[in-house]
């Protein structure tokens, strides 16, 4: 995954409401008529037994502001969802790849898997991380892990909802601002990259506890239904 040292160099995107290249070997469902002038927007809050109403509320009051002109998915899990268009509790793996490399914007929590998928196909994620002092996780690692990537570039951070709001705008205007260079069959630089991930991650946790780093980190070992990490 050549996305991930490239860091957030832009790479050709359509805009809102055309057809986005597919990822070679994986054909998206076309688009019907109706649907041509809309943007598509996918939001993947992952699997954690936590629910993360703050975000999902965020978009209940941000979506009537653009009607029909966007397109809804929304992986909700744990977090009820009700009036949000979109809403689905889970995605299969194949159905959360189908919904990314459909998607003209993706906006998720702070969950390593989500962020690494998103950038995989060419996404630069608006990442709006679980906060533990809300009952939102167990721990502070995804803002510390999101923190991290957001100041070296690698996710667009969202950490309020003035924030979420003005990204969400700017990436409707002009998709290429939330875009990186795609490389979905490059397996094995996805395998090293999940392990520097997972090193990462390990080290933030570690030393916001003052805990010894322990047992590697596997994102993949402990997965829900997302391919997300719990």
């Amino acid at each position: 995954m050549n996305a991930e040292s490239t860091g957030t160099a832009p790479a050709h995107r359509v805009a809102p409401g055309r057809p986005r290249p597919a990822p070679a070997g994986r054909v998206p469902r076309p688009r019907d008529p109706g649907e041509l002038a809309r943007a598509r927007l996918l939001v993947a809050v992952g699997t954690d037994k936590h629910p993360f109403d703050r975000l999902v509320g965020w978009l209940a009051e941000w979506h009537p502001t653009v009607g029909e002109n966007v397109g809804l998915t929304v992986q909700h899990g744990h977090t009820r969802a009700p009036g949000v268009p979109g809403a689905v509790p889970f995605l299969g793996h194949d159905e959360l790849q189908t919904a990314m490399a459909e998607a003209d914007l993706v906006v998720c929590h702070g969950g390593p898997a989500t962020i690494l998928e998103a950038r995989r196909h060419g996404h630069l994620p608006i990442v709006v991380p679980r906060d533990p002092t809300r009952g939102e996780h167990v721990d502070d690692h995804q803002q510390l892990f999101a923190r991290r990537l957001g100041a070296a570039g690698m996710v667009a951070l969202a950490e309020t909802r003035e924030a979420l709001f003005e990204a969400l705008t700017a990436g409707l205007a002009d998709p290429s601002r939330y875009a990186v260079a795609a490389d979905p069959d490059a397996s094995e630089a996805r395998r090293a990259a999940v392990e520097q991930v997972g090193r990462i991650v390990e080290d933030l946790v570690a030393a916001s506890t003052g805990r010894r780093r322990g047992t590697r980190w596997r994102p993949w070992a402990r997965s829900g239904r997302n391919g997300e990490r719990r």
